[in-house]
């Protein structure tokens, strides 16, 4: 049986054509046209959230969560309210299962504490980056190819135009797993 998922915030269609390639028909969504051609909503997840979904992976921006920001924080609280409230939308989705990916952030004192922390090193790429996923009606992910030579080698990325989009690109080994893993229409 295959399944109806949606990848929330997701412009680079890896974790989308990850669940593609296994059959599944899957979506992504974002403000931002896709990188690659492929199903994509390019517009607001709220238009398309109550459509049926099986599974919903979601990616909402770090920009007014995430911990490394932490300096800046006194200044956008009304920006961090409103990025809290969208992470708080997503989860409550009408869709029975729901993985939302994120750094470390204020969502883990704000609304829940993570239910796993991944490193793309489990997964196949020699990098460090601590990846929190909060989990409705799935497993844990399950490691794939654990690696060494970690390295921070996304936080060492000179500044560019585009670096805020590379950094927040899922890996391949990450979106390969999620599929293989989560692409089973009998979690329940």
């Amino acid at each position: 049986m295959k399944m109806k998922i949606l990848v929330a915030c997701e412009y680079s269609g890896r974790v989308r054509d990850a669940f593609q390639s296994l059959g599944h028909y899957a979506v992504s969504c974002d403000l931002l046209p896709t990188d690659v051609p492929g199903f994509h909503y390019q517009g607001d997840v709220r238009d398309i959230l109550n459509d049926g979904w099986d599974l919903m992976i979601a990616h909402p921006p770090c920009t007014h969560l995430a911990v490394s920001g932490a300096r800046w924080f006194k200044e956008k609280q009304a920006e961090q309210a409103e990025a809290l409230d969208f992470v708080r939308l997503l989860l409550a989705a009408p869709i029975p299962r729901i993985a939302l990916e994120n750094p470390i952030s204020i969502i883990s004192s704000r609304i829940r504490k993570p239910d796993q922390i991944i490193q793309p090193w489990q997964f196949g790429h020699g990098e460090t980056k601590a990846t929190c996923l909060w989990l409705k009606g799935l497993p844990l992910l399950q490691p794939t190819n654990i690696v060494d030579g970690r390295e921070a080698r996304i936080h060492k990325m000179p500044p560019s135009a585009d670096r805020w989009k590379k950094r927040s690109e899922t890996y391949q080994g990450i979106a390969y797993a999620m599929a293989t893993q989560w692409g089973k229409p009998s979690w329940q």
